[in-house]
C-alpha cells in the first residue's frame, strides 16, 4: 500500500509540475509572440507606442475647372532626434557633441538629461538627412533617430492666407488661422488611448493586460479655390503691390451666385513651412477677413441700391450737383473740387459724385439707409470658414448726427472687411440675394462619409429687379467711367474707391484703392475685388488697379471659356 501510495504522489506531482511548466510556457508565448509588439513598444522607449495613439492629419486639396484635385497641405515623413536620459551614460558629452548639431545649448541639452528615469525627451524636429547622418556616425548611448509625420504644404506659399499652418502652442501641435485654425478639431482626428494597470509610481505594469484604442484619423478638406486662378490673382496682386510699394493689400474672386470663393489672397505673404520665419505676427492676419478698412466709393453703390429699391429714385432721376454740399459745419466735395451741373443717378456712379450719393442718402432718410446697410450685412459676421473673422463698424451710424450718415453714404467713417464689400456687390450681381461665402468644398473623413458644403442664402437684401437696374447702371460706369478696365466683347460691371485713410485726430493723406466687378454683367459667373493700402505716386483706384482687373478678368473669362456677350 505504502509502494502504491507513493507512486501516486510522485505522478501527481509530475503532472503538477507539467502543468505549471505549461503555463509559465503559454505565458511566456503569450508575452514574447502574442504581445510583443507591445512590450517591445514600452522597451523602445513607447516611442512607437505612443505613436499608435496619435492620429494622422487631414490633409487640404484644391481643385482646377476639370474636377481634380491637387494637394496644398500634406503630411510628410521628417527625421527627429530624441533622447533617452536613463541610457545616456556621458551626459557632458552627448551635450557637447550634439549642440551644434541641432543648434541647441549644450545646458538646454543638460536640461533635458537630467531625469534619470525619463524615457523620452524630444530634441528637434525635421533634421536635416546630413545631420542625422552626422548624429547616427556618433553613436552615442541614448540618442535614437526617429521619424515623424508632419504637415507640409507641398505648394509653398500659395494661398498661405487661407490655410494658415500648423505650429505650437505650449506643447501641442494645433492648427492656427485659416482653414488649419478653423477646422482644426475636424483636421486633428481623434486621439487613441491605453487603458492600463499602473504600479504606485503610475508606470504600466508590464504583465498587465491593457486595452488599446486606436487613433481616428482627421478628415480631408476640398476646397472651392482653384489653383490655376488661386496662382493668377496672386501673381497679380504681387505685381500691383511691388509697382506702387503699397504697403498691403488683398485679392478676392468669388462666384456672386453661390459665395464660393475661388481665390483669397492676402499681402505681404508668408510660406507656411517657415512661419517661423516671419518678422511680425501681423503678417499672418489674413487683411481680407481679419482687418477692417474705410472703403470709400466703392461703397456708394449700396447706397444707391437703398434708393433704387425704395423707388425714392430711379437711374434717370436728376439732381444739381454744384461741387459741394454742407452738412451742418461741414462742407463735403466732390473728389478734385470738381462741379458736374444738372446730373442723373447712372452719371453719379459714372463719375464717383460725392454729393450725388449724398443726395440719395437724404432722399432715403438715416433710419431706412442703415437698415439697408444691414440688410447687405455689415454688421455681422458673414459666417466665412476661416478663422479670425472680423465683422464691420458701423458704430457712427448708432449716433443721430447728419454728417456721420452723408459720409457714410460713400463710404467714409464706417468700416468694413473686405470680404463683406465682395460679398455685398456679389449680392446685387445675384438679384439681391447675399451668400455666404464659403471655401470648403466638402469634407471627407477618414471612413470615406462625405460631406458637401450647399451654398446659403443671408438675405434678400433688394428686390431682384432694384439688381437689375444697379447692375446695368454699373455696366456704364464701366464703360463711360473706366477706360482701363473695358473688356472686348463682354459686359463688365464695376466700381472704383480711394479713401482717404483715418489717423490719430482725422484724416491723414495716404489712401486705399479699391476695385470690385463682375463678369459677365448679367449672368456673371465670378467677381473681382482688388484693395491696397497706401501706394505711393498713384492717385487714384482707376488708375493703379484698373489692369490688374483687366488681366485677372480676362484670364477668368478664358479660362471657364465663356461665350461673349455682344
Amino acid at each position: 500500500m505504502k509502494k502504491g501510495f507513493g507512486n501516486l504522489r510522485y505522478h501527481i506531482l509530475f503532472i503538477l509540475i507539467v502543468a505549471i511548466a505549461g503555463l509559465v510556457l503559454v505565458r511566456l508565448f503569450y508575452l514574447q509572440v502574442i504581445k510583443h509588439s507591445f512590450y517591445t513598444a514600452l522597451a523602445q522607449n513607447q516611442h512607437e507606442f505612443i505613436e499608435k495613439l496619435i492620429p494622422q492629419r487631414g490633409e487640404i486639396f484644391v481643385q482646377e475647372k476639370n474636377n481634380t484635385w491637387y494637394p496644398l497641405a500634406v503630411n510628410r515623413n521628417y527625421q527627429r532626434v530624441f533622447l533617452v536620459p536613463r541610457d545616456v551614460k556621458e551626459k557632458d558629452e552627448v551635450a557637447q557633441k550634439l549642440a551644434p548639431l541641432v543648434e541647441i545649448s549644450p545646458e538646454r541639452i543638460l536640461e533635458k538629461l537630467k531625469d534619470p528615469e525619463d524615457p523620452y525627451e524630444p530634441l528637434k524636429s525635421k533634421l536635416d538627412d546630413n545631420i542625422a547622418q552626422e548624429i547616427s556616425n556618433l553613436s552615442l548611448a541614448g540618442v535614437h533617430l526617429g521619424t515623424e509625420r508632419l504637415r507640409w504644404y507641398p505648394q509653398g506659399a500659395l494661398a498661405a492666407h487661407v490655410l494658415g499652418f500648423v505650429g505650437f502652442r505650449g506643447n501641442q501641435r494645433v492648427g492656427q488661422y485659416g482653414l488649419e485654425g478653423y477646422y482644426e478639431a475636424e483636421l486633428a482626428g481623434k486621439k487613441g488611448f491605453l487603458r492600463s494597470e499602473r504600479d504606485a509610481l503610475g508606470r504600466w505594469l508590464m504583465l498587465s493586460d491593457y486595452k488599446l484604442e486606436a487613433a481616428q484619423d482627421g478628415a480631408n478638406l476640398y476646397l472651392t479655390i482653384d489653383q490655376n486662378i488661386q496662382y493668377v490673382t496672386e501673381q497679380k496682386l504681387r505685381e500691383v503691390m511691388e509697382k506702387w510699394q503699397a504697403a498691403e493689400g488683398c485679392a478676392i474672386v468669388l462666384e456672386p451666385k453661390t459665395g464660393a470663393i475661388r481665390a483669397m489672397a492676402s499681402w505681404p505673404i508668408f510660406n507656411p513651412n517657415d512661419y517661423n520665419k516671419v518678422y511680425s505676427m501681423e503678417v499672418f492676419l489674413n487683411s481680407c477677413t481679419q482687418k477692417l478698412y474705410e472703403p470709400g466709393s466703392v461703397f456708394k453703390p449700396i447706397t444707391m441700391a437703398a434708393g433704387l429699391d425704395t423707388n425714392k429714385i430711379s437711374p434717370e432721376t436728376t439732381y444739381t450737383d454744384t461741387g459741394f454740399v454742407q452738412i451742418g459745419g461741414y462742407v463735403i466735395r466732390n473728389a478734385g473740387t470738381l462741379s458736374y451741373g444738372l446730373s442723373n443717378m447712372t452719371k453719379v456712379l459714372e463719375k464717383s459724385i460725392n454729393t450725388g450719393i449724398v443726395f440719395v442718402e437724404k432722399i432715403i432718410g438715416n433710419q431706412v439707409f442703415k437698415n439697408y446697410v444691414e440688410a447687405f450685412g455689415f454688421d455681422r459676421l458673414l459666417g466665412v470658414d476661416l478663422a479670425g473673422e472680423v465683422k464691420g463698424n458701423l458704430r457712427n451710424l448708432n449716433e443721430s448726427r447728419e454728417i456721420n450718415f452723408a459720409t457714410a453714404s460713400f463710404g467714409q467713417g464706417i468700416s468694413v472687411t473686405p470680404l463683406a464689400m465682395a460679398a455685398s456687390i456679389g449680392a446685387i450681381a445675384n438679384d439681391g440675394k447675399l451668400m455666404r461665402p464659403f471655401v470648403l468644398e466638402k469634407i471627407v473623413t477618414a471612413g470615406g462619409r462625405e460631406q458637401i458644403t450647399e451654398p446659403e442664402v443671408i438675405s434678400q437684401a433688394i428686390a431682384p429687379r432694384t439688381a437689375g437696374k444697379l447692375t446695368a447702371m454699373l455696366v456704364s460706369t464701366v464703360r463711360n467711367g473706366y477706360d482701363k478696365i473695358r473688356i472686348s466683347d463682354y459686359f463688365v460691371a464695376g466700381k472704383t474707391g480711394t479713401a482717404q485713410i483715418p489717423g490719430e485726430g482725422g484724416y491723414t493723406s495716404e489712401t486705399s484703392h479699391t476695385f470690385v466687378g463682375y463678369a459677365p454683367a448679367y449672368n456673371p459667373k465670378f467677381l473681382i475685388f482688388l484693395k491696397m493700402e497706401k501706394p505711393k505716386g498713384i492717385i487714384y483706384a482707376s488708375d493703379s488697379l484698373a489692369p490688374a482687373f483687366s488681366d485677372l478678368a480676362q484670364y477668368i473669362l478664358n479660362y471657364y471659356e465663356l461665350p461673349p456677350d455682344e
